[in-house]
């Protein structure tokens, strides 16, 4: 029997596939959003998490919350106040859904949220597993704060799940599109070493894992959301130029000019994050691109 689903941050690359296939397998969704006039496709409630406010209407009948909001890590450099902006989206936003909970009746029983990879930081050729240890860099405390504020959920008795995303392969948005524009002009190049390891995942494998910690009561906890099979950043680059069938000739990009460019930032695309899959593929769940080139060829055949 279908749930009703309330979806933060559902205007998002993510968020749209991920309600599209909830209602395909028999969901209700709404949505929050700063502007739900601008949403026709599903009932929207407003809210307005920088001052605090929100629809209360937003939470009737609904079983199920999925958190995806959050500002984009990578639209602008980390000053101080974009920091603050990044841990903020996340972090108030669901404290926010929390304080409306404990002020009303409810039959909401699980929280699922996504979290992020970024959670480990760079730690060379060595495989992360849910147990493993932060990072003690930007990322890291954003990611611990993150998870920190969606725990609390706990407290109020929900079944709480996370999901530490690794870079979300789309052909429209995300890294994918920003590697890819080069290559296609031919001017493609693996960034800095190009040995640092990328987590990654194919869309449809992101929407369909949410929908399996939706449907499958006794999951609870974080998982790691990546691929079974991480890529060097080369390798990456590499296998996206033979796809598009375009040369590879320029050297590396290096490091220290990712850095002049993007400053702190940079971290996004030069810290190497190995994350293994195992825990979520234990508990059942099967991923339909497992392997880049399969992944690969979906996104661009």
């Amino acid at each position: 029997m279908g749930k009703k689903i309330l979806i933060t941050g559902g205007t998002g690359t993510v968020g749209k596939k991920l309600s599209a296939l909830l209602t395909q397998k028999g969901h209700e969704i709404v949505l929050l959003s700063r502007n739900p006039k601008q949403n026709a496709l599903y009932k929207t409630f407003k809210w307005d998490v920088k001052n605090q406010e929100i629809d209360p209407a937003c939470i009737v009948d609904v079983e199920t919350i999925i958190h995806l909001a959050g500002a984009n890590i990578a639209d602008q450099r980390w000053t101080k106040q974009r920091k603050e902006t990044i841990i903020k989206s996340r972090t108030d936003s669901i404290t926010l859904i929390y304080k409306l909970l404990k002020k009303n009746k409810h039959c909401v029983k699980t929280v699922v949220s996504a979290s992020a990879t970024g959670y480990y930081g760079d730690r060379g050729n060595e495989l992360m597993f849910e147990e493993s240890g932060p990072a003690h860099d930007f990322l890291g405390k954003c990611c611990i704060l993150w998870e920190q504020a969606v725990d609390e959920g706990i407290n109020l008795g929900l079944r709480v799940v996370k999901f530490r995303t690794g870079v979300v392969l789309d052909k429209e948005s995300g890294a994918l599109q920003k590697i890819a524009q080069p290559v296609k002009y031919g001017f493609g190049a693996p960034l800095g070493s190009g040995h640092q390891w990328i987590s990654w995942i194919h869309l449809n494998d992101v929407t369909a894992m949410y929908a399996f910690g939706v449907d499958n009561e006794h999951l609870q906890g974080v998982f790691n959301m990546c691929s079974p099979q991480p890529i060097t950043n080369a390798s990456l680059t590499k296998a996206i130029a033979k796809q598009l069938q375009k040369p590879l000739w320029l050297p590396n990009v290096p490091a220290f000019a990712l850095k002049l460019a993007l400053g702190e930032m940079s971290a996004v695309v030069l810290e190497s994050t190995k994350a293994s899959s195992r825990k979520i593929e234990e508990v059942g769940f099967k991923f339909s691109y497992p392997h880049i080139e399969k992944a690969l060829e979906e996104i661009y055949g």
